[in-house]
């Protein structure tokens, strides 16, 4: 597991290492079912705080990216509810394409920007 955290970013820690887990998902990197390193060893590993970790997989237990098995810790699980994301995916969409609207960036600009990053993902979709 690669994980960069920019310390001189002004997004917590936390949200750094969920995006990152996310992202990783999203490409593969990390499979349904695959163990994510223990607290304690990730905190380690990249050089921060256990409670800052263990923030992040809480937060990705509660949408729906991992559970947590008494064994293993937290597994990659995703099993989001389609609606619910779609329903965060259309409020964060709504921001960004405002942003590209006053920038006088095109839908078809958009479209070619989001294809893009399908690609990214192996084509999905």
């Amino acid at each position: 597991m690669i994980i960069e955290i920019d310390f001189n970013s002004e997004e917590a820690l936390y949200m750094q290492l969920y995006k990152q887990i996310v992202m990783g998902i999203a490409t593969s990197q990390y499979r349904e079912g695959e163990p994510l390193p223990s607290v304690r060893q990730l905190a380690d590993t990249i050089g921060i705080n256990m409670h800052t970790v263990n923030k992040a997989y809480t937060v990705l237990k509660q949408d729906g990216f991992v559970k947590v098995d008494r064994r293993r810790g937290a597994v990659i699980a995703v099993d989001i509810d389609k609606i619910r994301a779609m329903e965060e995916m259309q409020r964060e969409l709504r921001v960004v394409l405002a942003k590209a609207h006053c920038k006088n960036i095109s839908k078809e600009e958009v479209y070619a920007c989001i294809d893009e990053i399908y690609k990214e993902y192996g084509g999905l979709g």
